[in-house]
């Protein structure tokens, strides 16, 4: 079996599993959890890409504006959770409206 082959399949998995808790979850950080797997499922077919086309060195500049993109989303998504738990107490994302 050729390694780009498992990378897309490890990625499959990856967006299924954060589809799954980005739609089922009601913590507000599980779907943020599944919005940061659905990223990493993305740089993982970026990566997978690259190995059937090393020449394509634009994707390996991609991946890293990829992670850059993930890291803020994080840390501004994180931020808004915290306020949100101190104003209303609760994380759960029904329960804040």
């Amino acid at each position: 079996m050729p390694i780009d082959l498992l990378f897309l399949l490890g990625a499959a998995a990856m967006f299924s599993i954060g589809l799954m808790l980005l739609l089922t979850r009601r913590n507000a950080v599980a779907a943020l959890l599944g919005v940061e797997l659905m990223l990493n499922a993305a740089a993982l077919n970026l990566i997978a890409a690259t190995f059937r086309h090393p020449e394509w060195w634009e994707a390996h500049v991609f991946i890293l504006f990829l992670m850059v993109v993930a890291v803020a989303e994080a840390a501004v998504g994180l931020t808004i959770i915290l306020r949100l738990y101190r104003r209303f107490r609760s994380v759960n994302v029904d329960a804040s409206f």
